[in-house]
């Protein structure tokens, strides 16, 4: 008699919420890449659950998601989003009803966007060269700017009040700036730039100051320093090769974010991720381009930037091979220039760089997608 062994096989369940634009396109095409890459491999596959949430549901039913919409998704292992917003509704409406009310709803209080310049792009810096700009930006998910605290009163009169409060906690600060220093100590150079504006913003941003001070001293390892937020995004111009990792709050961070992937060549190749890095809930991952309605439906957008969310994903499931084997294929695309979209100054449709991607990985070794 013979004792089989039974190969144990991960399943991860998936959320999959395209949103608005453009993410109808690029996060079909997410899944379609990681249904690639499970058929190369017998230890995990994918579970997909699709969510039709954004605009068209809000016309529907007046709200973006369901109330009950985050117990939906509470025991998914992953979310991959597309994008939010809608030229007929006000953006506050679908961003709150949306991607922050998910980001909030399970704490996903680390923004992480990693930027470099990939092989074949042509990128606006022409002095910066591949190594000189190869950045990652952490930026606080979860309060700040982006707290919600505020209102308005006396509308429609001379009056007319109306304030947003930037509300920073000891511990929303603290385990922003720890994951940034810790994330810094992983990476070659051990670097840290702490983005501020404590000229002008005597409390919060004091604050900030102050906790960053503190939490380098479990980082000895770590160097770091401290810039203003203004004169950071001419450093990122003018000395790119003086960054690394980068921390900063909600609002300045969104902002360094997409002058970063413009710098790196557009906004069609930059990811995210939305990062409960306790675990307690599924994480998020998308594009960082909007939902971009001028070019919706005519099959004309980058999906790499969906790409590269998906290559964060399994990085976070562990997948680190499958990680790395989807990585480079994405490399070997935009190396490409016939497999360029337009934004990349090229004709290519976003189907035909999602099937370059699938033809890559599907030649590509099984047993390179294990994990290291």
């Amino acid at each position: 008699m013979f004792n089989i062994m039974e190969t144990q096989v991960k399943t991860y369940r998936i959320a999959t919420i395209p949103g608005d634009g453009i993410g109808k396109e690029v996060v079909p095409a997410g899944q379609r890449v990681l249904e690639a890459i499970a058929a190369r491999n017998d230890a995990f596959n994918f579970e997909f659950e699709n969510f039709d949430w954004g605009g068209d549901f809000y016309r529907e039913h007046g709200a973006m998601m369901p109330a009950d919409g985050l117990d939906a998704i509470r025991n998914k292992d992953a979310i991959l989003f597309g994008s939010t917003g809608d030229p007929h509704i006000p953006d506050h409406v679908t961003l709150w009803g949306l991607r922050l009310k998910i980001c909030q709803g399970f704490d996903q209080y680390a923004n992480v966007r990693p930027t470099r310049i990939l092989p074949g792009i042509d990128a606006p810096l022409k002095r910066c060269g591949p190594k000189d700009l190869d950045w990652v930006i952490v930026r606080e998910n979860s309060e700040g700017e982006y707290s919600g605290v505020g209102g308005r009163a006396h509308q429609g009169h001379p009056i007319e009040v109306a304030t947003d409060v930037s509300m920073m906690t000891r511990a929303g600060v603290e385990r922003i700036l720890r994951f940034a220093f810790r994330l810094a100590q992983s990476r070659p150079r051990k670097l840290l730039t702490v983005i501020t504006k404590s000229n002008a913003q005597r409390h919060a941003m004091v604050m900030w100051d102050e906790i960053a001070l503190e939490v380098s001293k479990e980082f000895p390892d770590v160097e770091w320093d401290k810039e203003l937020v203004d004169a950071a995004t001419a450093r990122m111009v003018n000395r790119p090769a003086t960054l690394d990792t980068i921390v900063a709050t909600n609002l300045h961070a969104d902002i360094l974010s997409d002058l970063a992937a413009a710098l790196a060549g557009s906004l069609g190749i930059a990811p995210t991720a939305n990062l409960d890095p306790e675990r307690r809930y599924p994480s998020m991952f998308e594009p960082i381009h909007g939902s971009a309605f001028d070019i919706m439906g005519k099959g004309l957008a980058n999906p790499v930037g969906t790409f590269w969310s998906v290559v964060m994903m399994l990085e976070h499931l562990g997948e680190t091979g499958a990680a790395r084997q989807l990585m480079n294929a994405i490399e070997r695309i935009t190396a490409d220039p016939a497999l360029h979209t337009g934004d990349l100054g090229g004709t290519a449709t976003t189907a035909q760089v999602t099937d370059a991607v699938c033809a890559i990985l599907a030649a590509e070794p099984a047993a390179q997608f294990k994990a290291a």
